[in-house]
């Protein structure tokens, strides 16, 4: 199993990395779009396909799946407790990130990022298929129960207010998302918010800033020193939200998996949650 990136092997895969090992089937490798057509379109050779409405959430509560489900789903995947697996989407990987953080909820150890997602596979020219993937045969599958500590509550939310100096709230939307400008992120996720604004103490560092042009991610002194220009420093308890989750669990993946922070959370319903709680305070502008 090659994996030689220069600075996180153990959750990041570069895109000539996998390249080298497509042939081996050495990986399952599983894309995951805001737009789940996006794969049709031009895939990894051998990736299947999730899609994040309707397998990877509860579609009546909005929230992660629950162990019966995620079992169900590794079942039917064709995905064993030891099985590689490497996810990858648009967006920077929005919802590959996503996955990756129901992974790590209930165990699942053997789990990587494309670093770069499509738009550096597309643009280093690796062989791209609009052939389906063929499934695998299902497989036996029993996880752990859910590892709550990646898991904020909204009684966390609350109880943060009371002790910003230990933990941290982390919007990680755009600032006209943050201030109230907007309901919603754009083009592919309809506005889920009932009332525009943020979380009360609230810091806001876009997703994006993690992010180089070509979609990989930032090395670590550079995210060293992101966080630590907005006092966001391991010593913290910190909770990521945005809309739904979907970003929040990127800028999660950094602070957990690439800066190796203790105690990081994802608020997974966020601010569609959050903005439904009678007399819940929201804050429209600049301030935290």
């Amino acid at each position: 199993m090659l994996n030689d990136h220069p600075y996180y092997p153990n959750v990041l895969i570069t895109c000539d990395d996998l390249a080298s090992e497509i042939d081996r089937n050495t990986y399952v490798v599983i894309e995951v779009d805001l737009d789940p057509d996006s794969y049709d379109q031009g895939h990894i050779p051998g990736a299947l396909r999730w899609d994040w409405k309707s397998q990877l959430r509860n579609n009546v509560t909005s929230e992660a799946l629950d162990k019966e489900a995620f079992e169900a789903l590794m079942q039917s995947t064709g995905i064993s407790i030891d099985t590689p697996v490497v996810f990858y989407g648009d967006n920077n990987n929005w919802f590959a990130c996503w996955a990756f953080w129901l992974m790590k909820l209930y165990g699942h150890e053997n789990v990587w990022i494309l670093d770069g997602g499509p738009r550096k596979w597309f643009a280093d020219g690796h062989p791209v298929s609009d052939q389906a993937t063929s499934p695998r045969p299902p497989s036996e599958y029993r996880a752990c129960s859910p590892d709550m500590s990646l898991k904020a509550t909204t009684q966390d939310i609350f109880e943060s207010f009371f002790n910003p100096k230990t933990h941290r709230l982390l919007d990680v939307r755009s600032a006209a998302e943050y201030r109230g400008n907007l309901a919603g992120p754009g083009p592919g996720l309809e506005p889920t918010c009932q009332i525009a604004g943020h979380i009360p103490t609230a810091i806001n560092i876009p997703w994006n800033l993690n992010c180089n042009a070509d979609g990989t991610f930032k090395s670590p002194e550079e995210l060293r020193s992101l966080y630590r220009s907005f006092d966001i420093v391991p010593e913290l308890s910190v909770i990521t939200y945005c809309a739904i989750g979907e970003r929040a669990s990127l800028s999660w993946f950094v602070l957990k998996h690439l800066l190796e922070y203790t105690v990081v959370m994802n608020y997974e319903s966020s601010m569609s949650r959050w903005s439904c709680i009678p007399n819940a305070p929201i804050v429209q502008g600049d301030a935290a």
